[in-house]
Formats: structure tokens, C-alpha cells, sequence
């Protein structure tokens, strides 16, 4: 469509095509575009510029398709995605935008990581999805790393940076092994004593080379790749990929299948929710509370099977629509999800009368609002800080475009009481999504999914997972998958976690690592 300077814009979908989308539930709701820098420098300039509030960035990647590498960054912006792409030289170095952009500050050592690019200028290019060791350095990708243990040259792993110094000051190595069932995660304290002075987190031990795993699959062999890239968000994951397919592919998803996707999203989130408000009870050490929501999660997850045929809704997402009818009636679905929200709020009622409860989340891990923003937080971790971000809203999908709109529930408390509130909000307006789609799908036709044609290119999907939103880069080559760039919620928001110890102290540590509500296999994929 023409040139502006060193520009191109490849997809740019018109406006009756994207209201054409809205109606029958073709790709997705929103506009994207991919722009063609010719330089690095040009890349460079236009990311910052583009990353400036409203916008944000979304993904940060490294390809190498046809032979020529480049960079791909990936910017939220108007209910779309703006898609800057160059090509990087024989060098593999290009000038870091973390200084200009600090959101950018995890994905530029994850792609230094997993490509061997050097972001130069970079405050902190340790690895962060590969192990660090001191006498052989950052393992490098495709490297054998003998077995931890058998091999004398492997000597120790690396201590980890120190940021805090003075009398009396030491690090603490916490994990990767922790009480519970915790997954596992390093997070290297320094403090002076009681109080938190810094965190940084290690979480390469989760590390599953996911990337890879998608290539040169089938569509429908990388679905079930997506929904194992974070267990406990496999339908939202799953949603996402099939999102780019069917954006690359243009099909029409059916009513029906677009409705049951609804039912088994929110399924999923309420389970989560739930989890991070048991998770609350235990780090309080409220036994009755710890129990009772445990117990309204496990009658979700069992739904969730009778519903679907797993506990966690895999095999139910297909490209074009869904595998197969929901095995309960969906009116049953509904009253079932209504009698359970009704209990979860009388049990939220007696939580909130806990005024030892609260004095435990007030104050405690404050994400600034503007830091929240300027970052691009994502889910209750943003909206816990008064940041608008749901995609379900801003770029809605599916059968969330059917049925009634909602306001995202946030909160300006910005502690772990308002992740919380976020939280609690957000029960009930899964519980309602749930009803009015399950009443909607007696109403529609029971065409469950349209064959999906071979394509050939880049597609973006996107979907909510309960942290937040799911975003998927893949290119496509008739009916297989030839890159795929998964990233979640969990990876996003982490990073800030760094930034919410204001006076904390160790016991506040489980309070807020339950209340950012994340997933480490989602981090280090």
C-alpha cells in the first residue's frame, strides 16, 4: 500500500472488513499492522516512539525465516497490534531499547537467550531463561549441557548480580525448591535483615524450549502444544493460537463454537481466581478459608471434566471452532455456576470481616499506577492498579462480542488488596458471561466448527487468560506451523515484581507472589 519513508504497511484490514469480523466471527475485532523498517536505526526509532503511552509494548522476538534474521516487536495500541520488523546485520547486534523502553528489559535477555542477539547497551544481559554458569558462561542454544552433578567442568552456578550494598547487607538464595507445591523459581534476596530491600528472580529452571516445539507441526498437533505451554491456562492459550490461525486463514467460527469458548474461558478463570484466593488464605494461615475456597475450586475443575473431559478444558479448542458439544447441558452449566457464585460471595463476605486478613494486603506490595501504565501491566495485575487492560473488552473475540458488555473491574488501591478486589469482581462476571452464553447456545445452531484452508504467512492472536492477555505471533506454510512466538501474562508481568517491595518484609513475600497470580512455566518457555 506505498511507502512513508522506510515503511511499509503489509496488513491493513478495511473498515467494513473488521465490522464484517465483528459479525460473524472472522479473525478477530481490531486492526493490526506490520510496518517494514529498512534499518536497525529506523526499527529502533519507531518501537520508542510507538511504545510512548497509550501504547505499549506487547512482544519483542528474534526470527530468522528465508535466511535473513530480523527483529520483530510487537505494539499494543486502539483495540490492535502495530508490527515493526527489521533486519539485523551479519553482527547480530542492534542498540538495546530497554534504556528508552524498560518494558523491554525481560524480553531482550530472553531473545539474547534463545537467538544470540546482542542488545547493546542493555543494563543487565545475564541469562534469564538459560542457566548462568562461572566457568563456562551462558550456555548457548543448541549447546549440550552435561547432566548437573556428573560432570567436574560444570563447576557452580553463578551467585546472581548484587544490587544493594552497605554493613550488613547479604543475599539470601530462595529456592528453586520451596515449601509447598510451589513451582519452582530462585529468588536471590538482598536484605539487612527483616526487610526486602531488592528481588530478583530466577526462573530458568522452568525452561522447556517451547518454541521449537511448535515448528513444523500441523495446526491441529500445536493446539495441543499451546495448551501445555501453562497448564493452568490451557483454554487461553489454546484460544490465542487458534485466534492467528483463524486470522491468517479468514474463517468463520460458528455461533455455537464461539459460545462454548466462552463458557469453558471463564470456567478456567474463575478456577484461577480461586486458586490465588486460596492461596491468600493459607499465606494468612486461615484454615477455614484455605479450605472452603479450595474446595469452590475443585467444583469448577470438576465441571470443567464433566463439561469438557478434562479438568483443564484441553482438547476442547479447535481451529474453526470446538472438537465437540459441551457434555452437560448448557442450562445446567448455568444454574450450577450461579448456585457456586452465589457460595463463593457469602464466603467472600465472612473473608472480608477478617480484619487480620486485610491488615495483611493493605499497604502490601504497591505497583504504582503510572509504573503499571507506562509498563503495559497486564490482568488484575494491571487493572489492580487502575490500568484498563482486558482483552475481552478492547479487542473482543469469540462469543464475548454476542453477549453483554462489561466494564473491566479495577481498583486504585494498587496493593495486593486491590489484585484482590480485581479478582473478586471479575468472579461474578464470569459467573453471569457463563449464564448468558449457556442461554444463548439453546438458541443456536449446533454447527460446531468450519474446516480450516492452508495459509501462508504472519499472523497475531490474542485471548484473557485469568493473569492476562495471551498474545501469539506464528508463521504459517500451508498447514503447519513454521515459528511460533507464544508469550503470557506471566512473562510480561513478572519482571514486576522487582518493583513492588516498598518496606516489605518476608512474611509479605507469599502475600504478594500469590496475589500477582502467575505462572512460571509461562515465563521461562
Amino acid at each position: 500500500m506505498g511507502q512513508v519513508e522506510n515503511e511499509q504497511v503489509e496488513h491493513e484490514p478495511a473498515q467494513n472488513e473488521r465490522a464484517e469480523n465483528q459479525q460473524t466471527g472472522k479473525g478477530q475485532a481490531g486492526r493490526d499492522d506490520t510496518v517494514w523498517c529498512a534499518t536497525l536505526a529506523e526499527w529502533h526509532r519507531r518501537v520508542t516512539a510507538a511504545c510512548a503511552p497509550p501504547g505499549r509494548l506487547a512482544g519483542l522476538y528474534a526470527t530468522e525465516e528465508g535466511g535473513t534474521p530480523e527483529l520483530v516487536a510487537i505494539v499494543g495500541r486502539d483495540q490492535g497490534f502495530l508490527v515493526l520488523r527489521a533486519p539485523v546485520g551479519h553482527d547480530l547486534c542492534y542498540d538495546a531499547l530497554t534504556p528508552q523502553v524498560p518494558a523491554a528489559f525481560w524480553y531482550e535477555r530472553a531473545l539474547h537467550d534463545l537467538s544470540g542477539l546482542e542488545p547493546a547497551g542493555h543494563p543487565r544481559l545475564e541469562p534469564l531463561l538459560l542457566p548462568h554458569l562461572d566457568d563456562l558462561g551462558p550456555v548457548r542454544p543448541g549447546s549440550d549441557l552435561p547432566a548437573r552433578g556428573h560432570d567436574a567442568r560444570l563447576g557452580v552456578e553463578h551467585v546472581g548480580p548484587v544490587d544493594v550494598t552497605g554493613r550488613g547487607v547479604f543475599t539470601l538464595p530462595f529456592g528453586p525448591v520451596r515449601s509447598g507445591v510451589l513451582e519452582s523459581l530462585e529468588l536471590l534476596l538482598e536484605t539487612g535483615g527483616e526487610d526486602i530491600l531488592r528481588i530478583n528472580l530466577r526462573p530458568h529452571y522452568k525452561h522447556r524450549q517451547i518454541a521449537k516445539r511448535f515448528e513444523q507441526r500441523t495446526i491441529e498437533d500445536a493446539v495441543l502444544v499451546a495448551e501445555r505451554v501453562e497448564g493452568v491456562h490451557s483454554v487461553a492459550h489454546a484460544l490465542a493460537f487458534v485466534h492467528a490461525v483463524e486470522t491468517g486463514t479468514g474463517v468463520q467460527v460458528p455461533a455455537a463454537a464461539r459460545l462454548q469458548r466462552v463458557v469453558v474461558a471463564e470456567l478456567e478463570r474463575i478456577a484461577n481466581h480461586l486458586d490465588v484466593v486460596t492461596q491468600l488464605c493459607d499465606c494468612a494461615g486461615l484454615a477455614v478459608g484455605t479450605a472452603r475456597f479450595g474446595l469452590h475450586k475443585e467444583e469448577v475443575m470438576r465441571l470443567m471434566s464433566d463439561a469438557t473431559g478434562s479438568r483443564f478444558g484441553r482438547g476442547q479448542v479447535v481451529a474453526g471452532g470446538v472438537r465437540a458439544a459441551l457434555r452437560v447441558d448448557p442450562a445446567l452449566i448455568g444454574r450450577r455456576v450461579r448456585a457456586l457464585q452465589a457460595r463463593i460471595a457469602d464466603d467472600l463476605g465472612a473473608l472480608n470481616s477478617s480484619a487480620s486478613f486485610l491488615d495483611r494486603l493493605r499497604t502490601t506490595g504497591r505497583l504504582a499506577t503510572d509504573l503499571a501504565r507506562r509498563h503495559g501491566a497486564l490482568g488484575p495485575v494491571g487493572r489492580g492498579s487502575a490500568v484498563e487492560a482486558d482483552t475481552r473488552v478492547w479487542r473482543p473475540y469469540d462469543g464475548y462480542r454476542d453477549l453483554t458488555p462489561f466494564v473491566p473491574a479495577t481498583s486504585t488501591l494498587t496493593d495486593a488488596l486491590g489484585r484482590l478486589r480485581v479478582r473478586e469482581t471479575e468472579l461474578a462476571h464470569s459467573s453471569d458471561l457463563i449464564s448468558e452464553a449457556a442461554d444463548q447456545l439453546t438458541q443456536v445452531e449446533p454447527t460446531l466448527r468450519t474446516p480450516v484452508p492452508p495459509a501462508d504467512g504472519r499472523y497475531l492472536g490474542v485471548a484473557e487468560s485469568a493473569a492476562g492477555e495471551v498474545l501469539y505471533s506464528l508463521s504459517l506454510q500451508g498447514a503447519r506451523v513454521v515459528r511460533c512466538f507464544a508469550r503470557s501474562a506471566s512473562f510480561h508481568n513478572l519482571v514486576l515484581m522487582h518493583n513492588v517491595f516498598h518496606g516489605d518484609v518476608f512474611t509479605d513475600l507469599g502475600f504478594i507472589e500469590a496475589s500477582f497470580g502467575l505462572c512460571y512455566a509461562g515465563v521461562a518457555m
